[in-house]
């Protein structure tokens, strides 16, 4: 995994994790990398700074219960996103990724679940996709 500091068309930065670069480069053609803040898919790289092992334990800046809170407020987010701009296709979301792969359904944005033996079975057949830890609602 490779993990690559991006940018949008509208100067927003984010991070996003890939199989490897070649992973990003057909994603990013294909328009299927958005920028989280408004979904523009005209990405590219933006600079970054390489992480260098300094054999040295560094400590997390901040308060951990802060961290872990805003962790959480962007998985928040992106799950509202996801759930805004995707089809919710449940338990069938191997199935139906795997149609899609194959052009036997139509081209479009899904989310629902899948056993671990379903993602790794649709990561060795070449099927684009990812895995977000998923934050419970706690507006109900």
């Amino acid at each position: 995994m490779i993990s690559f500091n991006l940018r949008c068309g509208k100067d927003h930065v984010f991070e996003a994790w890939f199989k490897d670069g070649k992973s990003f480069d057909r994603q990013a053609r294909q328009g299927k990398v958005a920028c989280p803040a408004c979904g523009d898919s005209k990405i590219e790289k933006a600079p970054m700074a390489p992480n260098i092992a300094s054999g040295v334990s560094r400590q997390p800046a901040g308060d951990p219960a802060k961290q872990a809170a805003a962790f959480r407020a962007m998985l928040t987010k992106l799950r509202t996103e996801v759930e805004k701009n995707c089809d919710y296709v449940g338990d069938s979301f191997a199935e139906e990724a795997r149609k899609i792969h194959y052009k036997e359904a139509e081209q479009r944005n899904i989310y629902g679940e899948a056993t671990d033996q379903e993602a790794q079975a649709l990561q060795e057949e070449g099927v684009d996709f990812a895995q977000i830890p998923w934050p419970t609602r706690t507006d109900n």
